[in-house]
């Protein structure tokens, strides 16, 4: 089949589906043509005024107008800033300045190819929906469930007892979105699940989501008896390595990769849900979070519930913030989770006294000095649990978020890979040889054929930082972009950046992956992971 082959317009999630029909966000705003221009559009896009006009579900066409909390002030409390989530496409901006420039470290930019991207994303979403493209879901992890047409959610919760609320089923929903949210690190090529309720195998991401599904269906994340459909501490806490390579079929010939890692992050969420009573409850269920954000005096100012974003932020970074490895970045002793420092941003050799300070690696000994400024915040895993976890709350119990346009484009190596398989961005030679060299170090350590050779960095690479901070700054110009060229096709309405990210970009660098590198369908730049980053 050819990549533009015509494939069934049926969406991922069908309109009838208990919670289909995913909320839409934010309006994209205009072709970008020049810096001055992206800065403009960029800045627009993070205003904490208020909601844009756009709503941000069908099912609650109007929103009233919601002044959104402002970030922390970076000279007074810089790792409170660099792990708001407003912090991330505003850091990324400056990285994608010099990108428009051709001024990267580590990536020569051509422009010229961007257009090819813009058409190569809109052919896809051409081939799979009809115009003018009002079925397209919001990202989520919700459409990896319903691989091969199938909703699965649906059939869950069709089976629970009519007895069961909407209230508890939505925390049965975010229990399993968020297990299966952490656990949709890459798996590796070699890995496969084959489902016990149909027999058919899977692989990647939707692999990942059935694996996740059955093991939630048989009361693994459980220590309820009367109660297997749900995620609690004590059940995390007692995870074992064994317990999770059973569930996941990992095994030395169906090998997931970074299965210990991912053990580990689910025994450090039972901790961190044990420790974050006020909100996961006494039982430490991650579903809880609905009672905590219905309950929520900013919530409660509304007639309808209206949930700000940003508490919904502050539950997941500061109620999961201990789940992370201490390898990450911290500033003035706090984890800032998923950001790094690069040497694109700017640099300063030495800090004034008094100024924050941050370690790349706070348990490796003796580390260098530097500003906040040269840190680069993505925090993508948060963002996808944010993408996702509001599903089911919009479509179970109605709630509507107001500030959902600080959300960013998730910089993972499918949207990132969507830029360098089509050319936009090549690594430079001195670098592409430094990968290429790890990854034949990596294939001794590990024993893994070299079927297609690819450049390899670790996830702290500065590489690596770049390549993500780029993206998301390109994930805004192609979402413009794309808007403008299917401009006569949307009749009036624009796409939203999740509903890019779901019809066009992720999907598009997957198949462009499956196209470059046919036998392994790898991304063109590898992750030296442990199961926790991306």
């Amino acid at each position: 089949m050819g990549l533009f082959s015509r494939k069934s317009r049926v969406p991922k999630v069908a309109p009838s589906s208990p919670i289909a029909d995913t909320a839409s966000f934010d309006s994209a705003s205009s072709n970008l043509k020049t810096s001055s221009t992206f800065n403009t559009r960029i800045m627009n896009r993070i205003s904490s005024a208020s909601v844009p006009p756009t709503p941000l579900s069908p099912m609650t066409p109007n929103m009233p107008k919601i002044n959104l909390p402002k970030p922390p002030d970076p000279s007074l409390d810089a790792a409170g800033y660099l792990k708001s989530l407003g912090s991330v496409r505003e850091r990324s901006r400056i990285v994608t300045e010099k990108a428009l420039k051709n001024k990267l470290h580590h990536f020569d930019v051509d422009l010229s190819k961007f257009p090819d991207v813009v058409t190569f994303v809109c052919g896809i979403i051409k081939r799979d929906y009809d115009a003018p493209f009002s079925t397209i879901p919001s990202h989520g992890r919700y459409q990896h469930f319903c691989v091969g047409g199938r909703d699965r959610i649906a059939n869950l919760l069709a089976t629970f007892p009519p007895d069961v609320d909407s209230t508890e089923r939505c925390r049965r929903l975010i229990d399993l979105f968020l297990v299966s949210v952490l656990l949709d690190a890459g798996a590796g090529t070699k890995w496969s699940f084959k489902s016990a309720e149909n027999g058919r195998i899977y692989r990647r991401s939707e692999g990942l989501a059935i694996a996740s599904l059955e093991m939630f269906k048989t009361g693994l994340f459980s220590s309820n008896p009367s109660n297997k459909f749900q995620v609690d501490k004590d059940a995390l806490q007692r995870l074992t390595v064994e317990q999770l390579a059973q569930g996941m079929q990992s095994r030395p010939d169906n090998q997931v990769a970074g299965l210990e890692g991912r053990a580990q992050l689910l025994i450090r969420l039972g901790n961190a849900l044990a420790d974050k009573e006020d909100f996961f409850g006494d039982n430490g269920r991650p579903g809880n979070l609905v009672d905590y954000l219905l309950a929520h005096p900013t919530t409660q100012a509304s007639s309808t519930p209206i949930v700000v974003l940003p508490v919904l932020w502050n539950v997941l970074m500061t109620g999961l913030g201990s789940i992370w490895p201490n390898s990450r970045t911290a500033i003035d002793g706090v984890s800032l989770g998923d950001a790094w420092p690069c040497s694109s941003m700017p640099q300063q050799q030495s800090a004034s006294p008094g100024s924050p300070t941050f370690s790349p690696f706070p348990n490796s000994g003796p580390t260098a000095t530097a500003q906040w400024e040269s840190i680069l915040p993505f925090h993508k895993l948060t963002q996808w649990l944010t993408y996702s976890l509001m599903q089911p709350m919009q479509n179970l119990l109605k709630i509507q978020f107001a500030g959902t346009e600080l959300l960013t484009g998730l910089p993972e190596y499918r949207n990132g890979g969507l830029f360098i398989d089509l050319g936009v961005l090549t690594l430079k030679q001195e670098d592409l040889d430094r990968g290429l060299q790890h990854y034949s170090d990596y294939c001794q350590r590990t024993g893994t054929k070299a079927v297609e050779v690819a450049p390899m960095f670790e996830p702290s690479d500065d590489v690596i930082v770049e390549w993500r901070g780029v993206t998301v700054g390109f994930l805004d110009k192609l979402c413009d972009d794309v808007n403008m060229a299917l401009k006569a096709e949307l009749a009036g309405g624009e796409l939203t950046l999740p509903q890019l990210l779901e019809a066009g970009s992720w999907k598009g660098g997957r198949e462009i992956a499956e196209v470059s590198r046919p036998n392994t369908k790898e991304p063109p730049i590898l992750i030296d992971t442990d199961g926790t980053v991306f």
